[in-house]
């Protein structure tokens, strides 16, 4: 996402369970429908999660835990999931997780022997894996343009992360189709598309069609100057097939996961009652021959 630094974070001598507190905004950002590039969208997004990252884990910290591999807000875990493959086969595999915030995915990763690296465009986010620790390698870097040699992962994976947010997503799968060896898998979980054409409200509210789900048109964030302090950007069902095919991959799943009866939080525009009816989430699994 962000073409930040790409060295590895060293592990502090403290690791205090507190979170980092920082200076509310000046003003709230204006809401918008407008173009937005590659260099705008990630410098955007790389401040708006470090802004943010603080309020993110304390809020949804706990639905996350320290080493859950969660795919998304309807709760899907890895472990019943087994979109990477069954858990005894992790053993040994290098794994890289894209957009890994506080690196929760990755420690589930390492607990079943494999060899996770986390990956985040965002410093803050990555000190709050520093914080709970758990001795994950973590690099600070843009999902496009990946700080790896050319075959250097078994599996790449990605909960939320850098694909909604991205202005060229054929890029980010082609480096991540680089990355990976041959017969890898990639598995990546987004905002389902559909939900472009609903209001971001969990309510009744947030059931009426207000958008048009064909307009590709970004939405956008931005200051009192114009200037775009977070972006996200919107792909039907179909281009994210189209951008998976011209990333060098084949499709071999696509998973729409269903709101599940034990699942009573609402987190943004999820919650029972539209998760019950629309789906919230789209999981795609790739593989590269």
């Amino acid at each position: 996402m962000t073409t930040a630094g790409t060295g590895r974070t060293e592990e502090p001598q403290t690791n205090t369970r507190e979170p980092i507190i920082q200076e509310p905004e000046s003003s709230e950002p204006e809401a918008t429908r407008r173009a937005a590039g590659v260099t705008e969208s990630s410098r955007a997004n790389r401040g708006w999660w470090d802004r943010n990252a603080d309020d993110y884990q304390n809020e949804h910290g706990t639905f996350l835990g320290d080493d859950r591999f969660v795919w998304s807000p309807e709760g899907l875990d890895e472990v019943e999931a087994e979109l990477l493959g069954p858990a005894e086969d992790l053993k040994g595999k290098d794994v890289l997780e894209i957009g890994a915030g506080a690196a929760q995915c990755s420690r589930w990763l390492a607990a079943q022997g494999a060899r996770p690296v986390a990956l985040d465009l965002s410093h803050r986010q990555l000190q709050h894996a520093l914080r709970i620790g758990g001795g994950i390698p973590l690099v600070e870097a843009d999902a496009g343009a990946l700080p790896f040699a050319d075959g250097s992962f078994d599996l790449v994976c990605s909960a939320y992360g850098a694909m909604p947010f991205v202005a060229d997503p054929v890029l980010v799968l082609r480096e991540v189709h680089r990355v990976l060896r041959p017969r890898g898998r990639f598995v990546f979980s987004v905002t389902h598309p559909l939900r472009w054409a609903f209001p971001d409200e969990p309510g009744p509210e947030g059931l009426s069609v207000s958008h048009s789900y064909f307009d590709r048109t970004p939405y956008v964030e931005q200051d009192d100057e114009g200037n775009a302090v977070y972006v996200e950007h919107h792909r039907t069902v179909g281009d994210r097939v189209r951008d998976v095919v011209a990333g060098g991959f084949r499709l071999v799943d696509l998973v729409e996961p269903e709101w599940p009866t034990w699942n009573t939080s609402e987190w943004g525009g999820w919650s029972p009652l539209r998760g019950g009816l629309i789906p919230g989430t789209a999981i795609f699994v790739c593989e590269r021959d």
